[in-house]
């Protein structure tokens, strides 16, 4: 028992940076995870890691202003967010190039022009932090700005509920019977850079979108329903974000990529051993016709 306690109590007992790093993550696994599955409905998983990185000229210029200040370096992020996600959608709609080419070539110019501007005064410990984030250096700001995400996100969910599955299963027919496509489909963008931004803070711009997608793409193997896909992308957040953080602890890993390794490996089990993974369908058809 002892030893038990020591492996996995003991860092979030004895050490209040791992409580404020365990609480900021699983904040924000509450948060991005369910976006995460409506973003994987929509098949817009890469769309969402351009939007990651979309995000990082304006944390950047919030950098280059104020230094590593939570306030302006979030809402730099926003801003560029949303610039990058309207300006991809505005030149998908008046030219002939498919959205995913100009949401990749936005978050291709996004991400050159945000490393630079770190570098010209930062460095590269500063452009590390920008990238992966610091997730055991949350501070009582940033846990109380990822909170409220977390409030925002959780309430949009709740009122378009019906809308975003609508929206994910069927746009044609809820723009055919509803006037809330497009509010949802804008509602659900605003979420996913929202908790981008929320996950900048902890995981980084590199990163934020892992917690959002793998998850979400794990809870897929398990169930084919949203609301439970949901709940399972979250508890598949809460065990990584737990097991990321004793690893971390215990190995001295970098805490980030950690969280987002042990989420990857949940992935990878899920698409052998998932309700509906590899296995499950190679061995329910041969028990059909030995019966």
């Amino acid at each position: 028992m002892d030893a038990l306690y020591g492996l996995l109590i003991a860092p979030f007992a004895d050490f209040a940076f791992m409580q404020r790093a365990l609480l900021g993550a699983l904040m924000l696994s509450l948060g991005a995870c369910p976006v995460g599955v409506f973003l994987m409905l929509r098949r817009m998983s890469l769309s969402g890691d351009a939007m990651a990185h979309a995000i990082l000229p304006g944390a950047a210029a919030g950098f280059l202003l104020y230094g590593l200040e939570i306030l302006p370096m979030t809402v730099g992020g926003l801003v560029a967010g949303i610039v990058v996600a309207l300006g991809a959608g505005a030149v998908s709609r008046f030219t002939i190039q498919r959205e995913d080419a100009s949401m990749a070539a936005f978050y291709l110019i996004s991400l050159a022009i945000g490393v630079l501007m770190v570098s010209l005064k930062g460095s590269s410990v500063d452009l590390m932090h920008v990238l992966f984030g610091t997730v055991l250096a949350l501070n009582d700001e940033a846990l109380a700005l990822i909170g409220g995400i977390v409030v925002v996100t959780l309430a949009a969910l709740a009122v378009f509920w019906r809308a975003l599955v609508a929206d994910c299963l069927d746009p044609l027919f809820l723009r055919s019977v509803s006037r809330m496509g497009g509010p949802a489909h804008f509602v659900f963008l605003g979420l996913v850079v929202l908790n981008l931004v929320g996950g900048f803070q902890a995981l980084g711009t590199l990163l934020s979108v892992g917690l959002m997608i793998l998850p979400a793409a794990g809870a897929r193997f398990w169930t084919s329903r949203v609301g439970p896909m949901c709940v399972v992308a979250v508890a598949i957040g809460f065990a990584s974000c737990v097991a990321g953080l004793l690893l971390s602890y215990h190995l001295s890993l970098p805490s980030g990529p950690a969280i987002i390794l042990s989420a990857g490996t949940v992935y990878l089990a899920s698409i052998l051993f998932g309700t509906r993974g590899a296995l499950r369908n190679r061995i329910v058809p041969h028990r059909h016709r030995t019966a």
